[in-house]
């Protein structure tokens, strides 16, 4: 029954500072900001990097800008994501007037959090690589020779703490925390900010018949990190565990169609590979639990 448990007293801690400003009007408001403020700054950010470029180099990194499977396409991408955290510290400067550290908690113990977790994700992944193949009937095949991948692997490594850092304090931080300053009920500061980063992960045209089993993961995992949130009070944990899944996911190994420019293998099949694919997404969804439990355990909550 302790698995089922709810203890999300420390959640009141991690939502005080939104309470000083919980009007609905203005969490609708900071959204259409940082909708504009993300585009401008992905215009302005890349726009100027891609103005010290040659233009052959420019089209072929753009022309992998969607489906990341160079390295350079990837860094991209991750990069861009990133600018969801900066985008979020301007909007609760400017309408909620007040400290862009307060989305992540007490920084001391996110810190600690952050650190203990991780830990405890990379020996799960450690043992995770031990089992089986999961059925793949086929090798995992190289993407990329070692030497390179390990060149790439500290600005990699770094690319994806700020891509999966910012995403967790722009759902996690700012709406998390805004509607629950709002609302008392979690099932409407837990579901919310999840099923946008669900609808963000929806992709029809690459997952074809599996694209609402995918965007279904997105959202239960949206949901599992809003429940480490509301039991640390801070963001630490949740940002340990959605590094240490996007670290697996891309730079460990990735599908060969998407997202694997900085992967050292890739898979057998690809995200468009339909049937593979929806044999897989249960394997992944029982990672996605493992790592939630384990990052429980670690934090002891």
């Amino acid at each position: 029954m302790k698995v089922l448990s709810f203890d999300y007293r420390p959640h009141a801690r991690f939502i005080e500072p939104a309470t000083r400003s919980p009007q609905i009007w203005r969490l609708i408001l900071g959204i259409i900001l940082a909708a504009g403020i993300f585009l401008a700054l992905s215009q302005l950010v890349f726009g100027t990097l891609f103005g010290l470029m040659e233009p052959e180099t420019v089209r072929a990194i753009m022309a992998d800008g969607q489906t990341g499977q160079t390295a350079e396409g990837m860094l991209i991408i991750l990069f861009q994501l990133g600018l969801l955290s900066v985008t979020a510290a301007l909007v609760v400067i400017m309408v909620h007037k007040r400290r862009p550290v307060s989305l992540i908690g007490a920084p001391g113990l996110a810190g600690r959090q952050f650190t203990v977790v991780l830990f405890a994700m990379i020996l799960l992944t450690a043992a995770l690589w031990m089992l089986p193949p999961y059925d793949f009937n086929e090798p995992l095949s190289r993407n990329m020779g070692f030497g390179r991948w390990f060149a790439l692997l500290p600005i990699a490594l770094l690319a994806v703490l700020i891509q999966t850092s910012a995403e967790e304090i722009f759902f996690r931080g700012y709406i998390q925390q805004q509607l629950a300053a709002r609302f008392r009920s979690p099932l409407i500061w837990m579901l919310a900010p999840a099923a946008l980063f669900g609808i963000g992960h929806y992709m029809p045209a690459s997952a074809g018949s599996n694209a609402w089993v995918i965007a279904l993961w997105a959202t239960m995992f949206g949901i599992l990190m809003a429940d480490l949130t509301a039991r640390s009070g801070t963001l630490g944990p949740a940002m340990a565990v959605h590094f240490a899944n996007n670290v697996s996911a891309m730079v460990l190994t990735a599908t060969p169609d998407e997202m694997s420019g900085l992967a050292l293998y890739v898979l057998p099949f690809g995200i468009g590979d339909e049937a593979q694919m929806a044999a897989w997404l249960p394997v992944d969804f029982a990672f996605m639990l493992v790592s939630w439990l384990t990052a429980r355990l670690a934090i002891r909550a």
